[in-house]
This record gives C-alpha cells, structure tokens and sequence, in this order.
C-alpha cells in the first residue's frame, strides 16, 4: 500500500496515531516538520522506545488493563503498538482479542477514550453513504461489521460490541500484515434488548430496544450497497450477528459480494483443521468419524457443513456425512420428530428416539468428537469426559465457545476427567497442564488461524468472492504445518509463535483459488508467494523527509 504525502505539521502530525512516530522524529524531521521543542530531546530508535514500553504492559495488574494500556498505545503510535504486538505475539493475543476482548465490550464505556472506527444507527436510514463518506481512508480492503446481538457468548451488548471489529482487524494486521488503513471496524447501532446495558449511564450507544424484522433488512441491504459504492475492492466480514441474522445475510449476500462469516465459516475451518491433526493422532480418519456438536447455531451449523464436504472429499456421499453429524441444542437432540427445529438445523436431524440431557446423547451416538459451541460453560461435565473416555481410546474433546468463562470444560478437567488421554483443543488459551508426570499442550482453536490469512489473500488477488473452498483449503493448509512435535505435546495446531508463516500460507493457497475459479480481478502475479509476502505490512518507521 503506498501511503499518501504528509501534509500535517506540529502537533497536528503528533496527535495522528496514524503517522505519529513520538521521540523516534529524527533531528532533521523536527526541524522540517516544526516540531522542535513539542518533544523530549533525545531521538529515540523504535527498538529503545519499545524497551520502554513492554515493561508498562507487563506492570498492569490485570489483562483488561494492559488491554487499556495498549489501546491507548494505539491511541498514540499504531506503527510501534504493531511493533510491540508482532514482537510478543503470543503474549499480547490474550490481552487483544479472546479472552480478555470479552470484558473489554462489557466495559467498553468505562474504558473508553478515543473512537475508532465507524458508527452506523438506525437513525442514518437513507443516508448511510453519508456516513461512510466520512471515512477519511479511501483505499479499504478489509472490513468487520456486528450489530452487537450476539458478543462472544455473552450475548446482545448492543454499541459495546465494537471492541469485537477493532480486536479482529488488529489481528489481521499482525498476524497477516493487512494494512491498517486498510481496515475499517465498524458497529450497526440497532439498538439493544440488553435493558441492564441500555440503561447504564456509561452506555454510549442507542437507548432503544433492537431494530428488528424489515426495517432493519432495509439498513442492512442499503449499508451493504453503499460499502460497494464506497470502497469496491472491500472485503466484508459478518461478526457476531444473532443466529437468525448471521445465515440470511450470509445466504443473501456470499454470491453478490466478497463476504464471509467469520463465526460460520472462520470457525468451520479452524475446527476442521483440528479435526484432521486430531485424525493423525487418533489414527481415525475424518470420514470414519462421528461427531456429536454441543451448540446448533451459526458456530456449530458452519463446522458441520464444512466438514461434510471435506468427508465427501474422502468418499462418502453428502447424506453419509451428514449422518456422521449430530447436533444438542437448548431442546436436545436434533432428530426428525421434532417440529421445531429451525431450516439450518434440518439437514442435521436423523432418525432417532427423543433425547433431552447431552450425556445420554453421548452414551446412544457414541461420538468420536464432541464440540463444545454453545457457550454454556460447564456443560462438558466429568460424567460426559468419563464416557467419552470408556468410548475412546483417545477421546477428541473440543470446548470452543468464548471467552474463557464460557468454555464447556477447562483443560485440566479434560485430561483429568479421560485420565490424561483426551485429545482437546480450546477456544481461549489455557495453560500446559501435567497429569501423572506427563505435560500436555491445549490448543487453542482460535479463529485467528484462519481469518487474516484468508482475508490477505482475497486483498492480494482482487478477489470478488470468498469461497467455502477457500475455506477447506485454509484447513488442510494449517492442518499441514502441524508437526510431529506439536503432535507429541497434544498440540493440534502450530504454536502462535507460526502465525504470520501460518497465514502467509493460506493467503498464498487462498489467492491461488480466486485465480484458479475466474474470482481475482487483480492481474496474476509471476510469483504468487513473493506477492503475498510483499504485500505484508511491516510496522516499521517510514522517512518523512522523501
């Protein structure tokens, strides 16, 4: 990306975050942009300036205020907040995104000191173009939306979901160099059906209950069409919608624009990734497995869907893979007898006897997998792991649902509760845990995996279409750096410590796709991987003075 002329002087260029580069200002540049005496006299390299920094991350007492901490970091410098993030990865992805990024929507208010990103109310009907126009970037690429409904696990948090948009695009930036002019968060205030959150004096968004029904599809379809207008290489992430919202906009829009959901498809393809590092442990393949999902929303639905194909890959027929899928709602086992179950889940529901607990669902479908999407911690109980554990030699135990608080079962209970031989993987992070003398390494089946290298590779190849293909392929690519060693440990994914390499190969197997099927409107590069690579934004400290 080539980053426009500076025309800011003074304070006016220090107090933008977006070119500010603090007591980094060489000697030549205080002189031509006028700000001698506006800083401390020393000049300062961004490798001294973040010595100095990473120890005030590390002295916050809690995550939530070393989230604050960084946030206002970002406020001041995104070039060395990038810096500091990419340098320590592994250490600032929990305070950034999942868990932490769960209190830090539910505190948004009260943490709160400089926008970021794009508001748009049920109040800018007719004239959401408007409101896009004030964007002051032109040349976006990337773009997460919510409305809010549905934050994480912990449901409607209205306006406050905000904090979900900037946590995924700083994730694209750092785990796949996305440029961060290219991103844009933004939040479709609809209103909240929260009433402790829409009557909280810290609450700054909408104090009306949720905009619903044709109404809000009318806002919806005229913010889609101006984004078209307004930045036509977009990519259009969907995050955290209410279930019902989530697949018709998907279905409505995937074959008109380049869009994805994140929480149908990013989740698909990181948990069939899993799966299939899971497959080499147990020495099961994925279409010899049967599933049992607890949670039959967007999550779980996705996952299903994305793994039936991947089983059709591996020979069966579509119904043959489908029946190695069962699903556990709120109401129980999703069987045909059943006159209540919504159109997504109908593909799903087989030919069995009512069941209403989930261990009993365990006990009759006999699972090699349980996945854990429901966001109803606990759920997982020792009884569950105790049958998974006398049904399997190496049961596979997936407690996906964020943020930690909402997970089904913790790490530790997973390999107690199978006497150490669970094979588990986690959506937030959770700490190596030692049974009977022997360490084994949770992985984390975070999204981050996959979003920022498929969205890099749509940015690289112009692509008009995000494709279910794009999505498999991200899993066989991650699942393929996985190595023996990771294995070794019970580690299903590559440490986070790999991420940019992680993405650097999807995006590159991504971008191949959009050329292969007629969807990149870029012209195809020589060398397709030395253009993912050059189109990765390094956070460092651009001459001002060129």
């Amino acid at each position: 990306m080539t980053v426009p002329p500076i025309s800011k002087r003074g304070a006016a260029l220090l107090n933008d975050p977006d070119l500010n580069k603090g007591t980094a200002f060489t000697e030549a540049e205080r002189d031509a942009l006028g700000l001698r005496g506006l800083l401390p006299p020393r000049v300062m390299t961004q490798e001294e300036q973040l010595e100095r920094i990473l120890p005030g991350v590390r002295s916050r007492p809690t995550p939530i205020d070393q989230y604050a901490y960084l946030v206002a970091l970002h406020d001041r410098n995104v070039t060395l907040f990038y810096r500091l993030v990419m340098a320590h990865l592994e250490e600032m992805m929990p305070v950034l995104y999942t868990p932490t990024v769960g209190q830090a929507c539910q505190e948004f208010g009260r943490i709160f000191r400089r926008s970021r990103g794009l508001y748009v109310t049920s109040e800018d009907r007719g004239r959401v173009g408007e409101v896009l126009a004030n964007w002051p970037h032109h040349d976006v690429r990337m773009i997460v939306v919510t409305d809010g409904e549905r934050i994480l696990g912990l449901g409607d948090l209205g306006a406050n979901g905000m904090g979900i948009p900037i946590g995924k695009l700083t994730l694209y930036t750092a785990c796949a160099g996305v440029h961060p002019m290219q991103c844009l968060p933004i939040t479709i205030d609809v209103g909240t059906d929260n009433t402790q959150l829409r009557e909280s004096p810290s609450y700054m968004g909408l104090r009306q209950p949720r905009l619903r029904g044709a109404a809000y599809d009318e806002l919806l379809t005229e913010f889609i069409e101006a984004l078209q207008e307004r930045f036509p290489k977009v990519c259009l992430q969907f995050e955290d919608f209410g279930n019902h919202n989530a697949f018709t906009l998907l279905e409505a829009w995937r074959d008109r624009i380049c869009t994805f959901n994140d929480d149908i498809q990013g989740t698909a393809s990181v948990t069939l990734a899993g799966l299939y590092s899971a497959s080499r442990l147990t020495g099961t393949p994925l279409k010899d497995m049967r599933l049992l999902f607890l949670g039959a929303g967007e999550a779980g639905i996705g996952i299903g869907d994305l793994v039936v194909e991947a089983m059709v890959e591996e020979g069966l027929t579509v119904e043959e893979a489908r029946k190695r899928c069962w699903f556990v709602d709120s109401k129980g086992l999703v069987v045909k007898s059943r006159t209540d179950l919504a159109s997504h889940k109908q593909p799903y529901a087989h030919d069995h006897a009512p069941v209403t607990a989930f261990i009993d669902a365990v006990e009759s479908v006999k699972p090699h997998a349980i996945i854990g999407v429901s966001g109803m911690p606990g759920t997982f109980t020792p009884q569950v792991l105790a049958a998974m554990a006398r049904i399997n030699v190496r049961p596979i135990v997936m407690a996906l649902s964020n943020p930690t608080s909402k997970a089904e079962c913790t790490a530790r209970e997973a390999y107690t509760g199978t006497d150490g031989r669970a094979v588990f993987a986690s959506g937030s992070p959770f700490a190596p845990v030692t049974h009977k003398g022997v360490t084994h390494v949770p992985g984390q089946g975070n999204n981050a995996y996959i979003f920022p290298g498929v969205g890099l590779g749509v940015i690289v190849a112009e692509a008009s279409r995000v494709t279910d293909e794009m999505f498999a392929a991200a899993a066989r690519t991650l699942a393929s750096m996985v190595t023996e060693d990771d294995l070794e440990m019970g580690r299903l994914y590559p440490s986070l410590s790999r991420i940019r390499e992680v993405s650097r190969a999807i995006a590159v197997e991504v971008a191949h796709i959009a050329y292969e099927r007629g969807l990149a409107r870029a012209p195809r590069p020589s060398d397709l991987d030395a253009a993912v690579v050059s189109a990765m934004y390094e956070p460092v400290y651009q001459s001002m003075l060129d």
